[in-house]
């Protein structure tokens, strides 16, 4: 099934356009949670030990999101600098997220020339790979040859390219103007890299009238954001930066199709902690409410 259109009727059915991102820390766990694995007076404990905190957390909350949000991200740094165990967490979590229905986005920014390329779509997309993941996010920063190799996975699997990142200084290289010849009035760097990801996708568009070929779109920048939802009717986007980075509800209007469609908000620390402002440990049902309440809040910017 095209990756897309099971994302979207996904979207549909739960009602949320919502992905739960498990950027999870081992100082994101309550305390008594975690002192069974790891005491905090040894500073987390060796990395094993906290990688097996991480992961019973983890499944504690896909089993308690399951049906209010259709989506997870996992954010391969997290897992990363917990080495050799922290991966096997990494793959773990993808592996029981995809088990209980969940679309996986495997949040690790691939990219390199084509023939590294292929491997990273092997080691991601291929079937039986440690790593599968439904979606991944690539840097398109390298051209075409860079975005092919992934697209031999489409459209069962998908891709969202950095287009216009959350973070304060993307600005710096991604609003610049591409001048030619003088011509004030050319693209910014986002604008053009938009375009490239609307080509890259125009083969691979599924039922829903959406590409398997997405970008990333910063909620918090709202003005670029609504600007590329004119620019790219058929590109669906997953966008970062609500919740911890400061993007509310109301600064997504603009990444919505008329239909309320066409785009999935992430929300990583405002979920992974929301048991931080109860001030109570049941972490589950606190990041449960906080879903919910963003699927509530998402209602009226969707239209």
């Amino acid at each position: 099934m095209h990756i897309i259109d099971k994302l979207s009727a996904a979207i549909a059915e739960i009602g949320n356009p919502t992905c739960a991102g498990l950027d999870t820390r081992f100082d994101y766990l309550p305390e008594g949670f975690a002192a069974g694995f790891a005491p905090f007076s040894e500073g987390g404990g060796p990395a094993s030990n906290r990688a097996d905190a991480i992961f019973a957390f983890n499944e504690k909350l896909l089993h308690g999101l399951r049906g209010v949000v259709p989506s997870v991200k996992v954010q391969v740094a997290y897992y990363e600098m917990l080495g050799v165990a922290g991966m096997a967490v990494f793959s773990k979590t993808l592996q029981l997220a995809r088990e209980l229905g969940y679309i996986t986005i495997a949040d690790v920014k691939r990219n390199d020339i084509g023939a590294t390329a292929e491997a990273y779509a092997e080691a991601y997309f291929a079937e039986g790979a440690d790593f599968a993941a439904d979606i991944i996010t690539v840097n398109g920063y390298l051209g075409s040859d860079g975005i092919m190799p992934f697209l031999k996975y489409a459209p069962q699997n998908g891709i969202f390219v950095l287009v216009k990142t959350s973070n304060p200084s993307s600005g710096e290289l991604q609003d610049r103007k591409i001048v030619a010849f003088g011509n004030a009035n050319s693209d910014s760097v986002y604008e053009t890299m938009g375009e490239m990801v609307y080509k890259w996708g125009e083969n691979h568009i599924g039922e829903c009238g959406y590409s398997a070929v997405g970008a990333v779109v910063g909620a918090t920048y709202p003005e670029q954001g609504a600007r590329l939802r004119k620019l790219l009717p058929h590109t669906f986007f997953l966008v970062p930066g609500y919740g911890a980075q400061g993007a509310t509800a109301a600064d997504l209007a603009g990444c919505f199709d008329k239909n309320g469609g066409g785009a999935i908000v992430n929300a990583s620390r405002s979920i992974l902690c929301a048991w931080k402002k109860t001030g109570k440990e049941d972490f589950v049902q606190a990041a449960v409410d906080e879903a919910v309440a963003m699927r509530e809040a998402l209602k009226a910017c969707r239209g």
